[in-house]
């Protein structure tokens, strides 16, 4: 497969080789923004070219102008393996289960994500909580502004990684760029940095984190014990 992303990437080598295994290692990117070339488009690009230099696959989708309705707990997941709503979440999930990692973009809106982008999260991650085992996936938000609002809208996509014991990427600074557009972005010389620098953490992450599950396989994660105060 070759990287994938709405900018041209150079194709590198993909692949590093155990005693025992080729192993392969892929990092999905979301753009939740409607703007598919705006300000978290540019920030992704330079993370996904700074991934492929470091021998990683990318692929990018961008949801931001897909229609996407939120989750309406009926459970039909459960018994079927996929959401109700056969739309992006149902083509994006399968990708997921093969990704290394994950990255989702997002503008902030009301110093918050996108609705869009919570709708996706929401029934993306609770369709396939029985279906693939997301421990040690590794996840990162990326995050745009014009000003402010912007690390409450990182801590909002965070927490759909840490209920998954996905370990969080993070760079030199709060994984954010700022601007109004992608032009913006193009001054923010340090959030590019912080972009390339988020990079080489999560390809240093799904490197060390395949090379240890070949060894020992990952950690054994306890289930079954619920709190409850009425059973």
């Amino acid at each position: 497969m070759t990287a994938k992303s709405s900018s041209p990437i150079p194709p590198v080598n993909n692949q590093f080789t155990t005693t025992t295994h080729i192993i392969i290692m892929k990092v999905l990117t979301i753009n939740g923004s409607p703007n598919h070339s705006g300000c978290i488009s540019r920030a992704l690009q330079e993370l996904e070219k700074t991934l492929v230099e470091c021998g990683i696959e990318v692929e990018r989708i961008d949801i931001g102008k897909k229609d996407i309705r939120g989750c309406i707990a009926c459970n039909f997941c459960r018994e079927h393996g996929h959401c109700v709503f056969n739309d992006i979440v149902n083509e994006v999930a399968p990708k997921f289960a093969e990704a290394d990692a994950l990255v989702v973009g997002t503008p902030t809106y009301y110093a918050g994500s996108n609705g869009q982008v919570l709708s996706f999260l929401d029934r993306l991650f609770y369709s396939t909580s029985g279906q693939f085992d997301k421990t040690m996936k590794v996840g990162a938000a990326v995050i745009s502004s014009r000003r402010a609002g912007s690390t409450s809208a990182l801590d909002e996509i965070n927490k759909y990684f840490t209920i998954c014991s996905m370990p969080i990427a993070s760079s030199t600074y709060w994984n954010e760029v700022h601007g109004f557009t992608a032009e913006d972005v193009e001054k923010d010389l340090e959030g590019l940095q912080t972009m390339r620098n988020l990079a080489r953490n999560i390809s240093f992450m799904v490197k060390a984190f395949k090379a240890q599950a070949q060894k020992e396989g990952i950690p054994k994660q306890e289930r079954g014990i619920y709190t409850s105060f009425y059973g």
